[in-house]
């Protein structure tokens, strides 16, 4: 603009910010523009959805006829899913359209970072050492944070938006801090960046130990001497200029994998899966519904469905009949009030399932008007997912069809056994129920009545046994054994009772049989563990049960960054 004499001050750019109110500026704007020759620009247009239709019409109408230096400039934030697309296809089609795409990539990433300073930001500081050493360590962290997202869940339970602001003001609170102080106040640093400026975006406690765990790591006094590798073979980089910075990544930093950011390379293959297993789902869902498979040889639509439906109402069973195993429970101890809640619940998700296929077989036989419901339902049937209308009464999975009701089969086989005589199984299986939060809890009321303990003065000790579950043949004397969790991130090693590294392509190995009990607050063990946060899925993030303490050789910010946690189904 400036070049061709076009700015705001001589009145031939006409800047407006879209919101509330501001629509009657831009239709102006556009009025005055068209007829003299001026530029518009439109700030945000995704945020006036209704109005976007009158401003198609408006553009259109002035694209002929029109001063010849007439422009029009728009621009819009991405629609975070296909389905929430509101910016209509005639200024879509009509647009040069320019998208800023973030860098994919350790390398791309941390340049990127650099280049939001200059060699000028790296003289203005009087502590010009301490100054540059924690600017490039930021840059990395900066970076890391951003990348770490592609990991799905196992990077962070949920994603921030962390963004450029977020790097820039922190290196002029590290500017203001080092000027004022005579000592690099470090903890003030990390407390600052990490529980202010990017722990401001993080509503997770477990992403926010991540990022604590990364700052405490990457900025700390040793790295003034030069010691502290940023990752598996990348040192802090010694003193050096703007473009001695650019050229010591390109010559330093390893190719691009896992390690960067602390976590095993197992983590990509999980990542790659479930890109590649969206892929397919997506064209699955795309296939024409009614085709002629096979020249007319293949299973219909309906057929189909019609036979999955008769498989799993042949096989469900009937409900628990509360009553009666109320009548057969004598006392009432913490254990048998969580099997009957999960009776009634097991019985409220096996209702649902029943009544929705009565009611689609029904509408196949042409006997009831087919609903969006059944429709929906026959669906999944057709693509083997599981009905939203049930996992709304289910417990959070992410398995198939087919593999979530042979798992619903187990866990109603698994009450069955416990409630014909409420003896607490040899090993629970945990996974096995809605709520495993509450056995947990059961486990420590029913220690704290025996051995007369305040119950808010308690917590689980947890230890992993070297046996499996068949091996298992009674229940312990207090507490209980529980069976079938998997280890993400990680392995548990038998021999050293330790978690150990990963091995490649084993991505969640099973864990061993694992021994809960009840302990008082003060008698916990807090040297040589980590804390590892238990999920019903790897979904992670808000299926959360519960942390164990389990026993490791290394530092536990190895585990941290790794983002080792136990799940309960895989």
């Amino acid at each position: 603009g400036k070049k061709l004499n076009f700015t705001i001050d001589n009145g031939k750019i006409h800047n407006v910010s879209l919101g509330q109110g501001q629509e009657i500026v831009a239709e102006n704007a556009l009025d005055v523009a068209s007829e003299q020759g001026h530029w518009v620009i439109l700030q945000n247009i995704h945020l006036v959805a209704r109005w976007l239709s009158t401003l198609d019409k408006k553009v259109e109408r002035y694209s002929t006829g029109s001063h010849a230096d007439y422009r029009v400039f728009m621009s819009a934030e991405p629609a975070p899913s296909p389905e929430t697309h509101i910016i209509p296809q005639g200024l879509l089609e009509n647009a040069i359209k320019i998208t800023n795409e973030p860098p994919t990539g350790m390398h791309a990433n941390l340049h990127k970072a650099l280049d939001l300073f200059t060699q000028d930001t790296l003289e203005m500081c009087s502590r010009e050492i301490e100054f540059k050493c924690i600017l490039f360590a930021l840059c990395y962290f900066h970076a890391v944070v951003a990348e770490r997202r592609k990991f799905g869940a196992q990077g962070w339970n949920r994603s921030y938006p962390f963004n450029n602001g977020d790097l820039t003001i922190s290196i002029n609170v590290l500017y203001n801090y080092l000027e004022a102080n005579p000592k690099v106040p470090w903890d003030d640093l990390r407390y600052l960046f990490g529980e202010i400026m990017y722990g401001g975006h993080i509503t997770d406690d477990w992403d926010r130990r991540l990022c604590r765990t990364y700052l405490s790591e990457y900025i700390r006094a040793e790295m003034l001497e030069g010691e502290t590798y940023l990752a598996p073979g990348f040192l802090i980089p010694p003193n050096l200029d703007y473009k001695g910075y650019h050229e010591y990544i390109d010559d330093n930093l390893p190719p691009e994998s896992p390690y960067l950011y602390g976590l095993h390379p197992n983590a990509e293959i999980g990542f790659l899966t479930v890109t590649s297993e969206k892929l397919f789902r997506t064209v699955l869902e795309m296939q024409p519904k009614e085709s002629d498979t096979g020249g007319g040889a293949g299973v219909s639509r309906e057929e189909k469905v019609k036979a999955v439906l008769d498989e799993i109402m042949e096989k469900l069973p009937e409900p628990f009949n509360i009553a009666e195993i109320m009548a057969k429970a004598v006392d009432k101890t913490p254990y048998v009030v969580v099997a009957f809640q999960e009776c009634e619940r097991m019985n409220i998700l096996t209702h649902e399932i029943r009544r929705s296929l009565k009611e689609l077989n029904l509408g196949l036989k042409g006997e009831l008007t087919i609903t969006s419901d059944m429709e929906e339902l026959a669906n999944a049937l057709f693509y083997d997912s599981v009905p939203e209308s049930w996992t709304h009464f289910a417990y959070p999975s992410l398995l198939s069809l087919g593999a979530w009701y042979a798992d619903l089969l187990l866990r109603i086989r698994e009450l069955e056994v416990w409630t014909t005589d409420f003896v607490l199984p040899a090993t629970v299986w945990l996974a096995g129920f809605f709520n495993p939060q509450s056995f947990l809890t059961a486990i420590m009321q029913s220690m704290a009545r025996k051995n007369e303990w305040p119950l808010d003065k308690m917590c689980l000790s947890v230890e992993v046994t070297k046996k499996n579950r068949e091996d298992m043949t009674a229940p312990p004397r207090e507490g209980s054994y529980v069976h079938g969790l998997f280890m993400e991130g990680a392995r548990w090693d038998i021999p050293s009772g330790t978690i150990a590294d990963a091995r490649l392509k084993e991505l969640t190995p099973m864990m061993p049989v694992i021994f809960i009990r009840a302990i008082p607050v003060d008698r916990m063990d807090t040297k040589n563990i980590y804390e590892c946060p238990v999920y019903k899925t790897r979904m992670r993030g808000p299926t959360y049960v519960w942390t164990f303490n389990l026993k490791t050789k290394e530092k536990a910010a190895k585990w941290i960054l790794a983002a080792v946690a136990l799940l309960l189904q895989i």
